[in-house]
Order: C-alpha cells, then sequence, then structure tokens
C-alpha cells in the first residue's frame, strides 16, 4: 500500500484553470493536516478514520491564479474540485495470472454462491440435456411404487432396465455437479444443500440398483426410486439455472481494468524517429508520444505540449483535466486535443491501476459475513435426515428384520430430498430481480438482498453519484441593478463563446437553454493568469476569478463553486456560479437513510471546499481527497468494527471499495470496472433507486424466510414420520403420502414466490 501512497503523493490539485505550480510543494498525504468532518445529527468517532480524513487547510483560495489555454483562447478560470486524480501506469502482464472466474466479490465457495455456478458446470446445458432423459425415467418409473394409468404413466416389460441405464447417465451427467459440491462442503466441514442433494440422489439411485437386482434375482417385488431419483436432479437443476439467469453472469471487472490501456505505444527514440512498441517494453525514464484521441500507454510526467486529458473512466469525474509541461498523466486516460510527449514515470505493479487490482484482489479475500439460510437449513435436513435413517435402520433391524430396516432408513433419505426447498430460494430470487430490473435495479449477488437489511452504514462517492457529475452553471446573478438577468447572461454569452473550454461550453449551453443570444464584441483577449477581456465600442467588459478581481463581493450559497465575475469598466456587474450540481433524490435519500438508521457518509477524492459544499447541504459526514486506497481502508476499517457497510460509486476509483464492502452498489452512468466489481447497478444512476433497493431487500429476504419455512417444514415433519416415530401407534407414512406432501410442498413454495410485489 506504500506504492498506492507514492502515487498519490505526486498528485496535484487540477482546477482546470489554475497556475498549479505553486502547490508543488503541497503535501496532500501529511496526516497532521487531515480532519475529518461532520455535518448532520450524527456523533461521529473520528479518530477511527485517522488518515481518511479531508485536507482542512486546502481552500479556493488557494487556486484563484488563472493559467490561459492560448490554444484556445480561453482564460482557464476554473477552480473546480478535480484534483487528486491519481498518476498511474498499467502494465498487461500484471493480468496474466489472474483467472477470470466472474464475479468474486467475496472469496466464498463456489457451490454456495450462486454466481460461480460455473465452477460446477452451465446449469442451462445441463439441465436442458438432462431434461429429455430425467422425464422418460419418469415416464416409465412408479411415482413412489404407485402405478398411475397411460398416458401419465407407461411401464413395460423391462421398462425398469431401460430406467436403470438412463439413470446412470443422468446420475454421471446430471449429477456431477451436486456431488462436486458436496466434496467441497464436506471437505469444509460444512454440509449444505448440495450434501443433501448428493444424500438423496446418491441413496435414491443405489437403492433403486439394489431393488431390480433383487427384483429379477428373487422375484419378489421391490420398490424402486427412479422416479424421485429423476425428479430431484431436474428441479435441483432447474432451480440453479433459474438463479443463475436471474442473477446474470457477471463481468470481470480485472478484465475491463485492462481495457483501459492500449496495447501499443509510440516510444520517442529521438527527435526524428517514433517506433510502435507493446507497452509492456516500456520503462521508467521512455519518452513516448499521445496523439490527439489516444489513451494514455502509461504514467507519466509531461515535458512538451498541451492539452486536456479527460479521466472520466478512471475516477468517475466528467470535466477534462488541463496539462501542460511538468504536469502528470494517468495510463488509461484519453488525450482530448493536442500532442503530448510523457516521460514514463510507473510500470508494471507500481502503477497506479495495478495497485487498483491489488486492492480488489485483496478484496475478493474478505470473507463474506452473508448468512446462507437456504445451506444452513440444508444443513440441519442433512444431519436430521442422516441421524434419523441410522436409528431407523438399528431399530427396524432389532424389532423387524434386515428387509424393513434397509426400507425405512431409505424411505426417510428419500422423503429428506429438497424438491420445495431446491425451489425456495431461486423462486424468489427469479421475482424479485425481475421486479427490480423494472425499476432499474439489476442484482448480481443474491448475498445482497440478505446484507443490506443488516446496513448500519452507506458510503457513497460524490461525483456522479451524489452529484450529476457534470461541470454546469448553477446560477448567475446580477450584481448592478442596471442590467437584467437576460443581459447578464447575453454578456458572458458573447465573451465565452469563441472557446471550447468546459466552462465556456457550460455557460454557452446554459445561454441556449435560457434561449439568449450572444453579444458581438468587437474583440475577444485573453488575459494571462487572470480571465478573459472583450471591448464593445468604448466599454471594456472582463471575466475574472475573485482573487484575479480582488474585492470583496457578497456572493450567497458559493461555497465550493468555481467563482467568475463580469465587469464592465472594472465594476462588476454580474457573477456566475459554476459546480456539479446535487441530485435532487440524493436529498430524499439522505433523509431515508437516517430514518432507517443507517449513518450516511460521502468519500470522494474531490478537493476539501467541493466535499464540504455538498456535505453542508446534504448534512452528512464527509471524507475528502480519498485515494482507491483510502476509500477501500475506509470501508475495511468500518468492517472491522462491526459495521455492515454499503458502498456506492461509479468509478474505478470506487472498485475495490465495491468489491470489500458488505454491498457494492454501482451507478450505471459510470465505469465498466465499477460496474464488474458490485452487487447491484442502478442502471438509472439515480441514487434515489438506492431506497427502493433497500425496500426490496426487506420484501425478498421476508419471502425467501417464508419460502424456507414451507420447503423445510415438510421434510421436518415428514423425515421423522417415514422413519416410523409413531409406528408403535399404528402410524407409518407411506410413500404415497410422502409424495403427496413433497409435491403440496413444491407448489406452496411457488406460489408464495410468485406474490411477491
Amino acid at each position: 500500500m506504500d506504492k498506492e501512497k507514492d502515487i498519490n503523493n505526486q498528485n496535484k490539485d487540477y482546477h482546470d484553470s489554475h497556475d498549479h505550480r505553486e502547490h508543488e510543494n503541497h503535501d496532500h498525504h501529511n496526516k497532521e493536516n487531515h480532519t475529518c468532518h461532520n455535518h448532520g445529527e450524527y456523533d461521529h468517532n473520528h479518530n477511527k478514520h485517522k488518515g481518511h480524513c479531508e485536507y482542512i487547510n486546502h481552500t479556493h483560495d488557494d487556486h484563484e491564479h488563472h493559467n490561459h489555454d492560448e490554444q484556445k483562447g480561453h482564460c482557464e478560470h476554473c477552480d473546480h474540485h478535480k484534483e487528486n486524480h491519481e498518476g498511474h501506469t498499467h502494465d498487461h502482464q500484471g493480468h496474466g495470472h489472474h483467472s477470470h472466474n466472474g464475479h468474486e466479490h467475496h472469496n466464498h465457495d463456489d457451490y454456495s454462491r450462486h454466481a460461480g455456478h460455473h465452477h460446477h458446470g452451465n446449469f442451462k446445458k445441463l439441465f436442458l440435456t438432462s431434461l429429455p432423459i430425467g422425464l422418460v425415467i419418469m415416464w416409465i418409473s412408479p411415482l413412489m411404487g404407485i402405478n398411475i394409468p397411460f398416458p401419465f404413466q407407461y411401464t413395460f416389460q423391462y421398462s425398469d432396465i431401460v430406467a436403470l441405464v438412463l439413470s446412470f447417465v443422468l446420475i454421471i451427467y446430471g449429477g456431477k455437479p451436486f456431488f462436486s459440491g458436496a466434496v467441497d462442503e464436506l471437505k469444509h466441514k460444512s454440509p449444505g444443500m448440495m450434501s443433501l442433494v448428493s444424500l438423496g440422489v446418491g441413496v435414491s439411485f443405489i437403492y433403486s440398483v439394489h431393488a431390480v437386482i433383487m427384483r429379477y434375482a428373487t422375484g419378489v417385488h421391490y420398490m424402486d426410486f427412479f422416479f424421485e431419483f429423476a425428479s430431484l436432479v431436474l428441479i435441483m437443476l432447474l432451480g440453479h439455472w433459474i438463479e443463475m439467469v436471474a442473477l446474470g453472469q457477471a463481468g470481470d471487472a480485472k478484465e475491463s481494468l485492462a481495457k483501459l490501456l492500449p496495447k501499443q505505444a509510440n516510444l520517442v527514440l529521438d527527435i526524428n524517429e517514433i517506433k510502435e512498441v507493446p507497452i509492456s517494453d516500456l520503462k521508467v525514464g521512455d519518452i513516448i508520444q499521445v496523439l490527439a484521441g489516444e489513451n494514455v500507454a502509461a504514467d507519466g510526467v509531461v515535458i512538451k505540449g498541451e492539452s486536456r486529458i479527460n479521466e472520466a473512466l478512471l475516477t468517475g469525474e466528467s470535466k477534462p483535466v488541463a496539462k501542460g509541461v511538468n504536469d502528470t498523466v494517468i495510463g488509461g486516460s484519453t488525450n482530448e486535443n493536442g500532442l503530448l510527449q510523457v516521460r514514463v514515470t510507473k510500470t508494471g505493479s507500481e502503477s497506479f491501476l495495478s495497485q487498483v487490482q491489488l486492492l480488489m484482489e485483496e478484496a475478493q479475500n474478505q470473507p463474506s459475513r452473508a448468512e446462507d439460510k437456504a445451506k444452513k437449513v440444508a444443513s440441519y435436513l442433512f444431519y436430521i435426515a442422516l441421524i434419523a435413517a441410522v436409528i431407523s435402520f438399528v431399530i427396524w433391524w432389532v424389532v423387524a428384520d434386515l428387509d424393513s430396516a434397509i426400507r425405512f432408513a431409505v424411505t426417510t433419505l428419500v422423503i429428506a430430498c429438497p424438491h420445495a426447498l431446491g425451489l425456495a430460494i431461486p423462486l424468489v430470487i427469479s421475482r424479485s430481480t425481475s421486479i427490480g430490473a423494472k425499476k432499474g435495479l439489476l442484482v448480481k449477488n443474491r448475498e445482497a438482498y440478505n446484507l443490506t437489511t443488516k446496513a448500519t452504514t452507506m458510503i457513497l462517492d460524490k461525483t456522479g453519484t451524489i452529484t450529476t457529475g457534470e461541470f454546469k452553471v448553477l446560477r448567475m446573478d446580477v450584481l448592478d441593478n442596471t442590467y437584467i438577468e437576460e443581459e447578464i447572461i447575453s454578456l458572458f454569452y458573447g465573451i465565452e463563446s469563441g472557446s471550447s473550454h468546459p466552462i465556456a461550453q457550460s455557460i454557452i449551453k446554459y445561454s441556449k437553454d435560457k434561449n439568449v443570444s450572444a453579444v458581438h464584441f468587437d474583440s475577444v483577449e485573453i488575459l494571462a493568469g487572470k480571465g478573459l477581456k472583450a471591448t464593445l465600442k468604448k466599454d471594456i467588459y472582463e471575466v475574472l476569478s475573485q482573487k484575479a478581481y480582488n474585492k470583496e463581493i457578497d456572493i450567497k450559497d458559493s461555497y465550493g463553486s468555481t467563482v467568475s465575475i463580469l465587469t464592465k469598466n472594472g465594476n462588476a456587474i454580474g457573477v456566475v456560479l459554476l459546480g456539479d450540481e446535487i441530485k435532487d433524490t440524493s436529498y430524499h435519500l439522505i433523509e431515508a437513510l437516517k430514518k432507517k438508521k443507517i449513518t450516511p457518509i460521502m468519500a470522494t477524492g474531490d478537493n476539501e471546499s467541493a466535499a464540504k459544499a455538498v456535505a453542508d447541504k446534504l448534512g452528512l459526514l464527509y471524507y475528502a481527497n480519498q485515494s482507491p486506497e483510502d476509500k477501500y481502508n475506509l470501508v475495511k476499517s468500518l468492517k472491522d468494527k462491526g459495521e455492515v457497510v454499503i458502498m456506492v460509486g461509479d468509478g474505478i476509483n470506487d472498485a475495490p471499495s465495491l468489491m470489500v464492502a458488505d454491498v457494492g452498489v454501482a451507478i450505471g452512468a459510470g465505469t465498466q470496472v465499477a460496474i464488474d466489481s458490485a452487487d447491484v447497478i442502478l442502471t438509472n444512476s439515480e441514487p434515489g433507486d438506492i431506497e427502493a433497493f433497500i425496500d426490496l431487500s426487506f420484501k425478498t429476504n421476508r419471502k425467501m424466510n417464508q419460502n424456507l419455512v414451507w420447503g423445510a417444514g415438510y421434510n421436518f415433519i415428514a423425515i421423522p414420520l417415514a422413519a416410523g416415530i409413531l409406528a408403535t401407534v399404528g402410524f407409518i407414512i407411506s410413500p404415497a403420502i410422502g409424495a403427496v406432501m413433497m409435491s403440496l410442498s413444491t407448489i406452496i413454495v411457488a406460489f408464495n414466490a410468485m406474490t411477491l410485489r
């Protein structure tokens, strides 16, 4: 992690139109300069987050010196909060040794994590291939010894031999994932659903083979369980397929991370020679050339050229960052315009993306705290069925004979087959994900439902999550009563209309939305380090930063915003405030979280003033200047203290935190890496949908519990009866009654799942 800190120490505050060189000696990782802030009703132990707090001495006043882009004809007058974009590089080879097994958000055993079922086979293929075999077996085999009229059942001479052969094929093919899962469970000394299914499947098959052999060897009728065997295999395969379809196949976050870098880099050999080489061949000190529109191949420092770099894919920040000589650039970011030559400073495992990858791998190894209730119930049933069968066998052998003992023991184990239990959770998950999808909620991990109902803390990224992530005009104020708002907008529009700078584009869009035309000035020129100057007849207009204007102006609610002042002949006549607007649903979400006793915390890579402005409005605790490692450690420290943490984010810098959190929620408009790292995706990118997911989680969890009661209740009652516990009073559960109870339980579970709303 020290490498990550070294990377972060190189960062500068990119306020997009300021001369940053005055900050070269500013240590953004001096822990003594950190403090935590609480804006709301919650008391918080700030000491427990030491090292993750925002900078107390970092203000907008430090960034008012403008650095104009001569190429664009626009002043760089933006102190917007886009700093702390960590420099990094990445080596594709760093991914070479990692297996892409899908979304392993926690280090679960594959048999209990349904997002990883491919470990035991593709359940869709297994089910569809096994279905015709299983249906034929069920058609030609009596149900618990009951003879059902044709066409529902068709028996003929040697049909039991045909059923035996087909069952052998089915157990080898369709039963393989359950036996593999049972082996995994028993290795971990934690028998569950797979062990219970394997027990029922194995016993019913072996006894049925024994019954067929004895039937032909002795001429005495022995009841087989081929029907029960085939139905159990098919139902369990179907249940796993239903859940797999509902949750979907998770993306590979590491693979998405690797795609950010180009495969080749333009290596500068001398003034007139440039050679294309694989990025894995780059070394520290090499000079690479980055053309407009290309992705930067490695972390480095600009030694020639000027441009704007789009770092949105890496940080979730939407506004391009101005880069010039001595500024750092990030491997994987996009060069929007201009030609840059960059000296490589980080490669391979020392790069930012590699450090993010290491954090993600560490997150994968964190144990999940989700309680798999289905597995726990199956574990109880496994022991109950096994103990009941053994006791039944011993008692009936003593009081009757060996054949009776075997028959009661086998019937007990077959009755315990969890048909209903196998569908209890998948049917609810399927119904829930269908409801969620209609509301813009995509759930990739069923554990998220259970853990969300226990959540105590929610950490939210700021830009793109709580806020829109779009740099826009928040408002324009008139400072001279001789003007009306439309005139001020028109003047701003006219001065800014010749520039492609993000601030200029925001003002232009704002003006067009207001249906205001631009004033046509006689001339517009750059004021180096200050702003823009325009002339109209004999009047001089200027657009300046607050620092460049250098006079006191009372501007309401300007904290955290980028402020530009419009003057006429030296007197302020208007002001524009630009920034990242808080989403309307964010206000309601924060209030809803507080009512649910879930503490909201904002963790952002933005600067202190920008973070504080948003936190003040929402009334929540916040941490500013957070690197990916800082966010990761914040989540981990809260978990270590017993908190159940939901993390919400949209950028690559959020990916490790999304993975290590108990529940990771990705904003759908964010980066692919963040989406691949999360358990839940908000396709509408609205924070308000988080509240909808919390409500859905409680309803889903309640239905799961109900289905487990119905599914397991049958077994808890039927097992001891099948073992003959009431035989002394003349009550013995017959196979026919057992079959009816089993079917009824399955129907109830299916109907209950469909009632989820």
